[in-house]
């Protein structure tokens, strides 16, 4: 009677059921404390395997705010303020992070626009004072085989500047350069997931030269430039179909479909709704650094869950066939009292083990 009681006592899974809610609630609590809120269990714990992160650039690997640094005139007939006053007015209507610092650099007088058309992925259209006026992409510039001084726009793209060209009645007549700070916290980044051995993509709808400066300075792996928002999700795609398990960080509205598409989508807090909503896991800081973070607790909240497993799995194959009296005949057997602090002692240890968790396991 006594080892049938002790059998009962030590086999009540009590360690077994505790083992992996434990380390899942101490791991939620600690993403938190650490800036990044969990939406997706699944994804989280498929971090640990990641193979390649890809980052959108503007926004996640830069601060995201433009400053106009050159003014290119390609036309006597109109000036440089002139220039910039025309792609100032139709930046009014605009959301798109150029917008801000060519609108900084223009002041206040600005025409309002009569008309306004977003040209997707390519720029914008609109009547200013009476003129037909665009500021487009260099991509919207080739496929209309405009011709421009190609070494002077290639010098300021090679310097990691942005490059906006301004389009007056149908004639190429300048264009806006914008610079765009790398943030000191994408190199660290960059740095550790490479010491982690995972390659780091970069989605860009800059040109190629200025996603080449910013990927040279960063030591991004893969770079895919002039990308357009709906080509986004196709790209992440690319890189999973060459067999990584990849993660997508991103910001923007048009970064929600690469963000579904990815194995695990990482939303910039900061950024917008739509982004946040997609995202598999949110970063509440805007901040690179947090995706290392966030690898490490995927890592070490795995390896906590193995080890639990093991102790209480370890514990019931070992305490239940010496309370049912394998060691009779040498004198050992537990008792009832016994079996009972001996499951209690399997369950607290379970417990501390998973308060131990730390974000670099």
């Amino acid at each position: 009677m006594n080892r049938t009681v002790t059998v009962m006592i030590i086999a009540c899974p009590h360690a077994l059921g505790l083992a992996i809610p434990l380390v899942v609630a101490v791991s939620t609590s600690l993403a938190a404390t650490n800036g990044f809120l969990i939406r997706n269990r699944v994804a989280f714990e498929q971090a640990r395997n990641l193979q390649a992160v890809i980052f959108d650039k503007t926004g996640t690997l830069t601060h995201g705010t433009f400053t106009v640094t050159d003014i290119l005139n390609f036309n006597d007939d109109y000036s440089d303020d002139e220039i910039l006053t025309f792609a100032a007015s139709l930046e009014t209507n605009s959301e798109h992070p150029l917008a801000k610092g060519i609108l900084e650099k223009a002041g206040d007088d600005i025409p309002e626009p009569e008309e306004f058309n977003s040209i997707t992925g390519k720029g914008i259209e609109g009547m200013v004072n009476g003129t037909a006026v665009k500021v487009v992409s260099p991509g919207f510039v080739r496929e209309q085989k405009m011709e421009y001084p190609t070494d002077q726009v290639e010098e300021i793209s090679s310097q990691g500047k942005t490059v906006v060209f301004v389009i007056i009645e149908d004639k190429l007549c300048g264009a806006i350069a914008l610079g765009d700070e790398i943030r000191e916290e994408s190199r660290q980044a960059i740095q550790q997931l490479h010491e982690m051995g995972l390659e780091c993509v970069m989605l860009t709808g800059d040109n190629q030269q200025t996603a080449e400066y910013v990927a040279k300075e960063l030591g991004i792996d893969q770079v895919f430039a002039e990308v357009l928002p709906d080509e986004k999700a196709d790209k992440v795609k690319e890189v999973q179909q060459q067999g990584k398990l990849v993660a997508m960080t991103g910001d923007g509205v048009n970064d929600a479909p690469a963000l579904a598409q990815a194995d695990v989508g990482i939303a910039i807090g900061a950024g917008s709704d739509v982004a946040v909503e997609t995202g598999d896991i949110v970063l509440v800081k805007n901040n690179p650094n947090d995706v290392v973070n966030l690898i490490k607790l995927s890592k070490a909240t795995y390896s906590k869950m193995v080890q639990n497993l093991i102790w209480a799995t370890g514990y019931n194959v070992v305490a239940i066939p010496l309370a049912a009296g394998v060691l009779f005949a040498w004198g050992i057997i537990l008792s009832p009292a016994v079996g009972a602090v001996l499951m209690s002692a399997s369950t607290v240890i379970v417990a501390i083990n998973a308060r131990l968790l730390k974000m670099d396991g």
